[in-house]
């Protein structure tokens, strides 16, 4: 079975320091030190999504990073609705910049359409600034 990815917008983070900085500041309330994301909608494609996807971040209109999937749980919001939390394993996976437009909610994205990892030795460059990144990566140079 192909594995299946989901998108999301990392709405109000700057820069992928920005992500892990606020999921190192919340690690210690979710189970086992891993991230978590509630989302409203339950994913219909479950199974692929468990194959090895990965939660693609969009930050500032590019996608830049990636985190596993290792699980998905029912959760209940203090509001009495029943969610979807991503278990997300704690590592952040830097990808080469990949713009996306806005849009609400989640998408799926296909493993073939999805922005290749950095190399080891690239993931600790400095980061470029989100417009530059999607300067580049809309022109085919990065």
């Amino acid at each position: 079975m192909t594995h299946l990815n989901i998108l999301k917008l990392c709405v109000g983070a700057e820069s992928v320091e920005d992500l892990a900085q606020w999921q190192d500041s919340h690690r210690g309330q979710w189970p086992q030190g891993r991230a978590l994301h509630i989302t409203r909608m339950w994913p219909k494609r479950e199974d692929e999504v468990l194959a090895g996807g990965s939660l693609y971040w969009v930050i500032k209109g590019v996608i830049l990073c990636r985190q596993r999937i290792v699980g998905l749980e029912a959760v209940q919001g203090s509001d009495g609705i029943s969610r979807c939390a991503l278990v997300l394993d704690a590592e952040i996976i830097r990808t080469e910049p990949a713009p996306r437009r806005p849009f609400q909610g989640w998408r799926y994205l296909a493993a073939d359409e999805a922005p290749r990892d950095l190399p080891q030795g690239r993931a600790a460059d400095d980061t470029l600034p989100p417009e530059l990144a999607r300067a580049l990566a809309e022109i085919g140079l990065r």
